[in-house]
C-alpha cells in the first residue's frame, strides 16, 4: 500500500518469486489470482478508498489460480524470465 500503489509495485517485482499486481477493482484482483497466480496485491491509498480496498482484498484472497494449461504456460514464462534476468 502506498500513494500511488506503482511504488511499491515495482518494488515488490524486483524480489525473485514475486508476481504483485496492482488493482483498482475487483475483476482485476479476481483476473490477477485467476490468469496469473499474482501472490502479493498492490494497493493504490490515494485511488482507492477504504471499503473498495477491502472488497479487493476479500476477492483477492479468495480467488484460486486456475491452472488452465495457458495460465500455467503464462507463468512458467515469467518465471523463465526471472531465472534468465535474476
Amino acid at each position: 500500500l502506498c500513494g500511488s500503489g506503482v511504488g511499491v509495485d515495482i518494488a515488490v517485482n524486483k524480489i525473485k518469486g514475486i508476481r504483485s499486481a496492482l488493482c483498482f477493482d475487483v475483476r482485476q484482483a479476481q483476473a490477477s489470482r485467476n490468469d496469473d497466480n499474482t501472490n502479493i496485491l498492490s494497493l493504490s491509498a490515494d485511488f482507492t478508498d477504504e471499503n473498495s480496498a477491502k472488497e479487493i482484498l476479500k476477492i483477492w484472497l479468495e480467488t484460486p489460480f486456475s491452472r488452465l494449461e495457458r495460465h500455467v504456460r503464462r507463468v512458467e514464462k515469467i518465471k523463465k524470465i526471472e531465472k534468465e534476468i535474476i
